[in-house]
């Protein structure tokens, strides 16, 4: 009753509170008119009695006051006056609080949009039954990346055969050419999914239904109906109701709608949203033949673990129900290596891992470095408070004089840190939203993981989490560079700053704590600075270093054959025409194609066997497989190191293959490896080694040069969907336009899939290496300018504090020399101080940045290689760039003190 009685007042406070000012004055009259007439009865003079009996009351306003502090939210009012003074403090100097909002905001927005990126890839749930109860089985093949892959009967089999789950699901990506009612054929990324899929999510459409159990008969009619997802609803049709019951040309089989995917479901696979959902039974229908008949179709797996049944209980039991399978792989494929892989089981609450495995350690290594940048606004800013509370020191000792206790003060300054932090926040979250949408445009343009598409779709949004993560670095920042002011106000002395007239207010402690904030900075961003350079150096080191091919001046032309109609047979002369006719462009200096193009994600591998040459059964590895035409390594600047390149002359004649150095090593080590054969695994007729070249990385840039095999592609059955490869003496996308004009005009029917550069399809398959260089680069620079800002500050203040003592140095014979070499020698002590501190720091870091740059890497390929690191380096580039917004940053201080007048300066002496 009591807790209900204080709320009752506090609401009628805040409600009603004219009224309960009118009846506290009420009050208070009735009870001074009552005491003014005992005082009449008493013998006291009708003038005198009033004034007496608002003395003995202690006075109206006073007891006013006395009341209100003691009501139940009284604290309210105390607060929202705090708040509009520190409105006022902030109207009264808006450039002062236009610098404060706009530092915080650069270090609260750059850790907003990270946490966002972080949010949407690692922390937030799929919006489905009971997420933390989702796991999904995954297996590492050696040097491939952990892989969610099984064919569609091994799911079955789980399924059927697992004692773990209550539910086990499978989803198979594919795209599909859709034709709708209104607009013209594309191409799209679709979904199969298993007939559970729906009810073991809990999943509701937001219009129409679900895919039901009638519809999951395998080839049957009844299964070719869809669900589509929201985007697409919205896209292709409006987001009109009607869409139910329309019908989708899918590959020329007619599909029916049947429902809508909620909106806030972007299905399993982060980075994808399907516009399709189909049952699996529909694969027969569209797919000719079928991958699902012929046990080919693979797919993902997501189990629901049944109540009181641990990960590690189900790992146990899905490792003893996937032995068959990798028995039956190691035996088919000759390959011991299955007998080293087993399942582990990984939540699947936040979607499968394959964006999380690749980007999480780039982004938390970001989230580290944004945090020393909003580390460094807060001093920043701290530092400029301080100044400003120096020059407000009489003001809060007046206020002191005049009844307000300390901790009234303290919390009037926390207050306008508190309200500076805040407009800080939320000009944050709109800083947010935009670099968060750049962020994943970034993220978006890199090479796509095995399975995804292409390019990567990332929902990102401004949602709970990240709306309360700003606030809270929102009051966190607010608290951190307002305890600087407050803490100087609550221990000044009153008495002594009142004495102080027309001086700073300053002691030789504040003046200390300021210089020692600058240091700080100073420190933090030769840490920064330094982690920039090695992240940077490492990025140039990763697209030049060992690559055994040229990335510039190379242009890529692959084309989509899928729906030309044309027989593998027809295939090989339309793909000569092709090429001749882009060899023929002007500015094209060198043309030729292959099966894969380096650093593609792509690359084929078998088993060889090679005459004369034995190995073990646990040795075997396979050895990397492409096909190229001639001039393949003069286009791509790959060493011909002894023999011959391929030749027009070798179609019709015995196979032959070009080999590169680290095969020639293995295989027949300081002989020559020209005139040797082998065959391939599964193959009878022997290949002629009749090259050597350069070793050449081709699955990633991070893996050391694999074992490769080069055919040719004019021998055999040729290719079917090659990659044309350009030398160009021009840019290379200033070709674009011509070479598709150039494939037209011999295939009408055959679209151009993609024109690309090969630097670029270098600099995707480094894209967590080229986000973090990046975003250190920029918010190392961003610290260098928050330095310049604190350094000028102080500066500029030191030359106003100095401005008598620089005046009667210019006054005895100082020159404009002296007085640039005192204000500089005063910056280059602070900044030397920071350098001592920072230095040893960075090379500190140091070790662990290159371990963190080592795990990316290792989320590439299994053994990565390991680059040279000079820390010195380095540090010295941070060094330097100190230096260098040093002399910046005291340029107009040391202008400024140079212009001292000595009569004017002096005269009040």
């Amino acid at each position: 009753m009591i807790l209900l009685h204080r709320l009752a007042s506090i609401v009628r406070w805040l409600v009603h509170r004219n009224g309960a000012e009118q009846d506290l004055d009420d009050e208070l009259q009735a009870f001074v008119d009552m005491a003014a007439a005992d005082n009449v009865r008493d013998g006291a003079a009708p003038v005198d009695a009033r004034r007496i009996a608002v003395l003995d009351l202690g006075g109206v306003e006073q007891t006013k006051e006395r009341v209100r502090s003691a009501r139940y939210g009284a604290w309210l009012d105390e607060v929202a006056r705090d708040v509009r003074y520190a409105l006022r403090m902030c109207a009264r100097s808006p450039s002062f609080s236009a610098i404060v909002v706009i530092t915080l905001a650069l270090g609260i927005g750059a850790n907003t949009a990270i946490f966002s990126v972080i949010n949407a890839l690692m922390l937030r749930s799929l919006p489905v039954r009971e997420p933390g109860q989702l796991v999904e089985p995954l297996f590492k093949y050696p040097r491939d990346p952990r892989l969610n892959s099984y064919s569609w009967k091994q799911y079955e089999r789980f399924r059927d055969q697992n004692h773990v789950f209550s539910d086990l699901i499978a989803v198979s990506r594919d795209r599909f050419q859709v034709t709708g009612r209104t607009s013209g054929p594309e191409v799209v990324d679709g979904m199969y999914v298993s007939a559970n899929f729906f009810d073991a999510l809990a999943l509701q459409p937001a219009v129409g239904r679900v895919i039901g159990p009638q519809e999951n008969q395998i080839g049957s009619p009844s299964a070719a109906v869809a669900m589509i997802s929201w985007s697409y609803w919205q896209s292709r049709f409006n987001l009109d109701p009607a869409v139910l019951g329309a019908s989708l040309i899918v590959d020329d089989v007619p599909v029916t709608i049947v429902g809508v995917m909620p909106r806030e479901f972007f299905g399993l696979l982060l980075g994808m949203d399907p516009a399709l959902w189909m049952p699996v039974a529909i694969e027969p229908l569209v797919r000719k033949p079928s991958r699902l008949m012929n046990g080919s179709l693979g797919g993902a797996i997501v189990g629901r673990l049944k109540p009181g049944v641990t990960r590690e209980q189900a790992q146990a039991e899905m490792r003893v129900l996937d032995r068959a399978r990798l028995t039956e792989l190691e035996a088919r494929m000759h390959d011991v290596q299955w007998r080293g892989v087993t399942i582990d089981l990984e939540p699947a609450g936040a979607g499968l891992s394959v964006l999380r495995d690749r980007f999480a350690t780039s982004l938390l290594l970001t989230m580290a470095v944004v945090g020393l940048l909003l580390l460094v606004a807060c001093i920043n800013v701290a530092s400029m408070l301080l100044s400003r509370g120096l020059a407000r020191r009489r003001e809060m000792a007046v206020r002191v004089a005049l009844g307000a206790g300390r901790f009234r003060i303290v919390r009037q300054m926390l207050t306008e840190s508190l309200m500076l932090s805040m407009f800080a926040g939320v000009c944050g979250v709109a800083l947010a939203y935009v670099g968060a949408h750049a962020l994943v445009k970034i993220i978006a343009s890199g090479r796509s993981p095995v399975g995804m598409p292409q390019p990567l779709q990332i929902p990102v949004h401004l949602d709970l989490h990240v709306l309360l993560f700003a606030a809270g670095a929102a009051v966190v920042t607010g608290v951190l560079f307002g305890s600087v002011p407050a803490w100087h106000a609550f221990v000044s002395a009153p008495s002594s700053s009142l004495r102080e007239i027309g001086g700073t207010g300053e002691t030789k402690p504040w003046r200390r704590f300021g210089q020692s904030l600058v240091v700080a900075q100073v420190a933090l961003s030769v840490l920064l600075l330094s982690a920039a350079a090695l992240f940077v150096r490492h990025l140039t080191d990763l697209r030049t270093v060992g690559l055994g091919f040229q990335t510039n001046s190379i242009l890529q032309v692959t084309l989509d054959w899928s729906r030309s109609g044309y027989k593998p047979r027809q295939m090989g002369p339309l793909i000569r025409q092709v090429l001749d006719r882009l060899a023929s462009m002007v500015g094209v200096r060198s043309a030729t194609l292959a099966g894969m193009t380096p650093i593609s994600g792509a690359a084929g591998s078998q088993f060889i066997n090679v005459k004369g040459f034995t190995e073990s059964p646990d040795d075997r590895r396979r050895v990397s497989l492409n096909t190229v035409a001639p001039r393949y390594f003069e286009t791509l600047g790959t060493p011909l190191i002894a023999g011959r390149d391929f030749a027009p002359e070798d179609e019709g004649r015995p196979r032959v293959a070009i080999v590169n150095q680290a095969m020639a090593r293995y295989y027949f080590g300081a002989s020559s490896p020209l005139g040797r054969e082998f065959t391939i695994e599964g193959q009878a007729r022997p290949l002629q080694i009749v090259g050597v070249v350069g070793d050449a990385k081709y699955w990633d840039v991070h893996e050391t040069p694999p074992r490769i095999i080069y055919m040719n592609a004019f021998q055999g059955s040729g290719l079917t969907n090659p990659i044309f490869v350009l030398r160009t003496d021009v840019p290379p996308m200033s070709l674009a336009a011509n070479a598709r004009r150039a494939v037209r005009d011999v295939l009408p029917n055959v679209p151009v899939a993609r024109i690309s550069t090969l630097a670029e399809q270098v600099d995707a398959s480094i894209l967590p290496e080229r986000l973090i260089a990046m975003l250190s680069a920029l918010f190392g620079a961003l610290a260098a300018v928050l330095v310049a800002i604190g350094l000028y500050g102080l500066l500029a203040y030191t030359v106003t504090r100095r401005m008598k003592e620089i005046a009667l140095r210019i006054a005895i014979g100082a020159t404009s020399r002296d007085v640039i070499r005192m204000v500089l020698t005063s910056a280059l002590g602070l900044v030397s101080a920071g350098l001592i501190v920072g230095v040893p720091i960075a090379l500190w870091v140091k070790g662990y940045a290159a371990s963190a740059l080592a795990i990316v890497a290792a989320t590439q390929v299994e053994r990565p290689i390991t680059l040279p690191v000079n820390p010195m380096a380095h540090v010295a580039i941070a060094v330097v760039a100190m230096l260098v917004v040093t002399l910046i940053a005291s340029y107009v201080p040391a202008r400024r003190a140079t212009k001292v007048d000595p009569m004017v300066a002096l005269r009040c002496e």
